[in-house]
């Protein structure tokens, strides 16, 4: 079972509540919620790795995930503006250790489908 740590205050903000949602799918490997709140041409940017387009790579980017449950996961910030959101933590699996922050693009301000990701992921020693 992953240990989550929140730091973050959602404070009654429905985006910032959808992206610590979103964040907690990722480390649990919830695929279902995370394919439900992307658009069909999803573009995710993993800056130093690759580039995922389309929800076809995008699923099949989140399934090979499942065997990388995280152990740990902790949201430090989560910054909304308009269409826009960005979400630093980290992430440990087993005895490895990860920094990350996600930059995501909404179909619109009101919207919970995301249609661009960039991702910063740094291991840490």
């Amino acid at each position: 079972m992953t240990k989550i740590n929140i730091q973050a205050d959602c404070n009654n903000a429905p985006k910032k509540e959808f992206l610590k949602n979103f964040n907690i799918a990722f480390a649990t490997a919830d695929t279902d919620f995370l394919l439900n709140h992307v658009d069909e041409d999803i573009q995710w940017t993993i800056y130093g790795d690759k580039k995922i387009e389309g929800k076809a790579h995008f699923e099949k980017a989140v399934l090979e995930m499942k065997n990388y449950v995280a152990d740990e996961m902790g949201i430090f910030t989560i910054i909304t503006h308009g269409a826009e959101a960005a979400v630093n933590g980290s992430m440990k699996m087993k005895d490895k250790s990860y920094a990350f922050c996600d930059i995501y693009q909404f179909k619109s301000a009101g919207s919970k489908i995301i249609t661009k990701m960039y991702s910063y992921v740094i291991k840490e020693n």
